[in-house]
């Protein structure tokens, strides 16, 4: 059962960061995967590298919030698979800026990708999840979930939404059996924290305030996203696993 022999997956934001080292990670272990992404030579390139491996494996370009691209999702885990064993959002942006400076249209887009599109696309796959008899789905979220880690206000509160968005499926969709679970990563090295970690300052802080004094790997996250994918997490739903080197316990 550590394992995800035979198992069809789909992972959003696939093509960078923690997204791509859980594409890697699904395929190691032996599942099916058709991840998205934004930017089409990224997809390509990635792909070409796994299918010479001789993985099962998809890329697809596919912005999670428009409606057409999330239909081109679903149509083709409905044509090639009929139906879906595990589902990752972990497609998402962030802008850091101070409250009163953010635009409309950026405060809006970070709560559409982060938040807003992973409840359109479980919602919009549910029926495919349902019919795989076992399906679990993973949602990214953030050590700014649940206290302020300086990352901005919109951001935070997409994550947090996330969150309950996780609590509440769990509970709406456990007699579908669909497990919905969420992971919470502190400052991991992705693309996304890549401009922060550069600054000598902030990472002086991000580490002073880390038991384990160091930044989290990408391939660290993965494997927690996969332990929620196994049947080896069979009775674990509506859960939030922090992984963050001890930073949400450190009082001094």
């Amino acid at each position: 059962m550590w394992n995800l022999e035979g198992q069809k997956a789909v992972i959003t934001g696939g093509s960078k960061g923690i997204g791509r080292a859980s594409v890697l990670e699904f395929l190691k272990l032996g599942a099916e995967v058709l991840f998205t992404a934004r930017k089409a030579e990224d997809i390509i390139k990635f792909q070409d590298e796994l299918l010479a491996k001789g993985y099962k494996v998809k890329g697809m370009v596919a912005d999670v919030t428009k409606p057409e691209d999330r239909q081109k999702v679903m149509e083709y885990v409905e044509n090639t698979w009929g139906s879906l064993n595990i589902l990752v959002n972990n497609a998402g942006i962030n802008i850091r800026k101070r409250a009163h400076e953010y635009s409309e249209e950026e405060f809006r887009k970070v709560l559409e990708i982060n938040l807003v599109s992973p409840f359109a696309l479980s919602r919009e796959l549910h029926l495919l999840l349902k019919a795989s008899g076992n399906a679990k789905i993973i949602n990214v979220s953030s050590a700014a979930a649940t206290q302020d880690v300086g990352s901005g206000t919109p951001y935070a509160m997409s994550k947090a939404g996330l969150l309950q968005q996780t609590r509440s499926l769990a509970v709406e969709w456990a007699a579908d059996k669909i497990r919905v679970n969420a992971v919470s990563p502190w400052y991991t090295h992705t693309p996304l924290t890549q401009s922060v970690l550069e600054q000598e300052d902030r990472l002086k802080s991000i580490l002073n305030m880390t038991p384990l004094k160091r930044v989290a790997k990408a391939e660290e996250m993965a494997s927690i996203i996969a332990f929620l994918a196994m049947d080896k997490s069979s009775y674990i739903t509506g859960q939030n696993i922090v992984a963050d080197g001890g930073m949400s316990v450190k009082a001094i």
